[in-house]
């Protein structure tokens, strides 16, 4: 995969919950081994789904495998529950199959290895059909469920969140404005906060803490929008499929595809949709998916650059055809509606769609290489240093002017005076060891200074100075023999951000119990 650095966050994810570090924030061993705020501002979900595969026996590299196929066996379920809701039981079954089966769904992941934006393309049909049964039945279970989808959403990956949340928020207006029912906007409304308050923990640092690291360099150079835009030949017409990489123009080595199938049966179900929809009372839902699905696509397209120009925050997608996961959502839902417009024979033509997806698309579903290659060898000798300086300019800390050319030492260094270090001990977010010295010395940890954390000296807090190339944490510590400890500790957006989730979901259990109260006394 492009993004070889799955299992290493796994592997640092299992440290952090073993040291007692929750939520995950700080990782030890990657930025050289000076560690890392890797999810302080990286969505951490699908890495504690894949963590959980692993606590229960599976390797670091089978938990990133589980955790993709997991997220195939998601998406297909959640997209079942929207097409079925939409189109019915046939229906359904068409959507979820055209969606699990999408050529991009095979380039993240067996090209790209985007876990982040794999895991992400679960949640968008569960937070259509959440929203879709609140609007048509009230019940407060749907609004819980619209909740979880949203926070899940969240936390898996900020840039298809910002794609997204924009056409829930339509889809939820057009339902209200569909069923006439205004009086529930509130309701939907509440759900979007709620579900925000979830992910509380996680949002509130990314959004208060991130210039505290260097950003500049994920939206230059290569990873310039300006250089990523697809033609409509890559998007409805090639059959090119390659492992490779993005590249400026229509050169790329990467699939763009939407898929032949998939874009041909969304157009059929809204021309057979707009002809019969006096008779079918599904046309408005079909053309919301169409537009859906030409918008997003058009985004990915060169001719949108002026909307890419006014909004600057855009940059971040990096990407434009990171859209195409959205577009992909759209039109396979759109493939279900063909079924619903079927008088006769739903399950054979059924049938022929899925066996026709799979026929066309399911080769694209393999890797490019095996690797037979076990956990101890993936971290350990080259493979090992690689994983450390695996993307170590994204989310640097500020304090550090540019990355280390060399592997952080394993205790820290006295830069001034005399003395030595007598033990020491490392652990996910924190630093401890006996030190002694003759007389005053300075003592330079190996650990990049980021806001919250705090040393101690004999049990005495301590000035931190930080104003060293590299940024790391460095004091001064007086003569004789002294246990020096270093530990990050919260912010105000962290501990606001932590108190706002455990509140969120604490208010959950009492909700289920009060509704189940009143399902007994009614």
């Amino acid at each position: 995969m492009h993004d070889d650095m799955q299992a290493m966050r796994v592997f640092e994810m299992d440290r952090c919950l073993k040291d007692g570090q929750f939520p995950c924030r700080w990782v030890p061993d990657m930025g050289y081994g000076y560690g890392y705020p890797q999810f302080i501002f990286y969505s951490p979900l699908p890495y504690y789904v894949m963590e959980g595969f692993h606590l229960v026996g599976l390797s670091f590299l089978d938990s990133v495998k589980a955790g993709f196929a997991v997220s195939f066996v998601f998406s297909g379920l959640a997209m079942f529950l929207l097409g079925r809701s939409l189109w019915g039981e046939w229906g359904g079954l068409v959507s979820a199959l055209f969606y699990v089966y999408a050529p991009y769904r095979a380039s993240d992941a067996f090209s790209r290895g985007a876990v982040g934006e794999f895991w992400a393309l679960v949640f968008l049909p569960f937070i259509f059909w959440a929203i879709l049964e609140l609007v048509k039945k009230a019940k407060t279970k749907y609004l819980i469920f619209l909740s979880l989808s949203y926070a899940g959403l969240l936390l898996t990956h900020n840039i298809t969140t910002i794609a997204f949340t924009p056409l829930a928020v339509a889809w939820g207006i057009f339902l209200l404005w569909y069923y006439r029912k205004w009086n529930l906007l509130p309701r939907l409304i509440l759900a979007g906060i709620w579900g925000i308050g979830m992910a509380a923990f996680f949002i509130l640092p990314v959004i208060f803490e991130r210039n505290y690291v260097h950003v500049e360099t994920m939206v230059m150079g290569y990873f310039n929008y300006l250089a990523h835009f697809v033609s409509l030949k890559q998007l409805f017409f090639s059959p090119f499929w390659g492992f490779g990489s993005s590249e400026l123009g229509s050169y790329d080595d990467l699939s763009f595809a939407i898929g032949l199938l998939h874009w041909l049966f969304a157009g059929l179900a809204f021309l057979l949709s707009f002809l019969y929809r006096k008779k079918e009372k599904i046309f408005g839902f079909v053309a919301f998916l169409f537009l859906a699905f030409l918008g997003t696509c058009f985004m990915s397209h060169q001719k949108s650059i002026a909307i890419w120009n006014i909004l600057p925050f855009l940059a971040y997608f990096q990407f434009p055809w990171r859209f195409l996961g959205v577009a992909t959502f759209a039109a396979s839902a759109l493939c279900g509606a063909i079924i619903a417009l079927t008088p006769k024979s739903k399950g054979e033509l059924a049938f022929l769609m899925v066996l026709g997806v799979i026929f066309f698309n399911g080769f694209y579903f393999n890797p490019s290489k095996w690797y037979d290659i076990t956990d101890q060898q993936k971290f350990s000798g080259e493979l090992w240093e690689k994983q450390l300086t695996i993307s170590i300019f994204d989310y640097l800390p500020k304090s550090a002017e540019f990355p280390p050319d060399s592997k952080a030492p394993d205790v820290p260094e006295l830069i001034e005076g005399k003395g030595e270090i007598i033990e020491y001990q490392k652990g996910s977010d924190w630093q401890r060891g006996i030190v002694e010295v003759e007389k005053k010395a300075s003592l330079r940890f190996p650990l990049y200074y980021f806001p919250g954390f705090k040393v101690w000296v004999g049990g005495k807090q301590t000035a931190i100075d930080y104003k060293n190339k590299l940024g790391l944490i460095t004091i001064d510590v007086p003569p004789g023999k002294h246990e020096v400890y270093v530990k990050l500790k919260r912010t105000w957006p962290r501990v606001v951000g932590d108190v706002v989730s455990i509140l969120s979901f604490t208010v959950l259990p009492g909700i289920l119990i009060y509704e189940r109260k009143n399902k007994k006394n009614s």
